[in-house]
């Protein structure tokens, strides 16, 4: 019997939380705590909508900024300035914010949906996000402990957004706006904040017993002569 193995690779090594944590929260800033903040003082200071001109403007601002710094613009920050850009539209023409606060809280939903439909398939999209963040060599995302791994966090992630979207939406049509952006920006930057954690955890630890086993090279084929 023949063991064809795949070649030898390093072990894959995930940097210690702390810089985790470091390389996270300027993002976290900019993505979650800065936009609600933004809005929430000129909703204090202007009404509704001078809120919505200083949300659009406030993402508007970033791009330019990119732009003037001679950085490159993330195809991600263009769709969020024109996705914003309609929700405050169509917010402003009906004189209601819940609209522009609704959408983003239906993506929530289809993103857990999302993460919990494709938790059976060969490559469930929590694999496809992380293996974003941290690259890992093809060979070792077949290994079945990988495999239950992600399996495992596309449940964790499926209930976790689930949990964020059923929440906001309670919050957003039972409690007043600034009920609504102070608890959820608190309740959410928890909640996945803690799965985050769990998951960092969770993939040290599947990779320390893959490295207890001998090196990554993951039995790939088996020929019998």
């Amino acid at each position: 019997m023949t063991l064809l193995l795949s070649p030898p690779t390093a072990p894959v090594a995930l940097p210690r939380i702390g810089a985790l944590l470091r390389h996270a929260a300027p993002r976290v800033l900019e993505g979650m705590i800065l936009p609600v903040a933004v809005f929430y003082a000129g909703l204090v200071f202007f009404g509704l909508y001078g809120a919505l001109a200083v949300a659009v403007g406030w993402v508007y601002g970033g791009i330019v900024w990119r732009l003037v710094r001679r950085e490159p613009v993330p195809g991600t920050v263009l769709l969020a300035a024109g996705t914003i850009t309609v929700r405050a539209v169509l917010a402003a023409a009906t004189g209601s914010p819940v609209l522009f606060f609704l959408q983003p809280c239906l993506g929530v939903l289809c993103a857990s949906l999302g993460f919990l439909l494709t938790a059976p398939m060969r490559r469930p999209l929590v694999q496809r996000v992380a293996t974003d963040l941290v690259p890992l060599p093809g060979h070792l995302l077949e290994h079945p402990r990988m495999r239950r791994f992600f399996v495992g966090q596309s449940v964790l992630w499926g209930g976790a957004q689930l949990l964020n979207a059923s929440l906001s939406v309670w919050l957003l049509l039972t409690q007043t706006l600034e009920t609504y952006l102070l608890v959820r920006t608190s309740l959410v930057a928890v909640l996945l904040g803690g799965a985050g954690l769990v998951s960092v955890l969770g993939l040290r630890r599947c990779l320390r017993a893959l490295d207890r086993q001998g090196p990554y090279g993951v039995l790939q084929d088996r020929a019998v002569p």
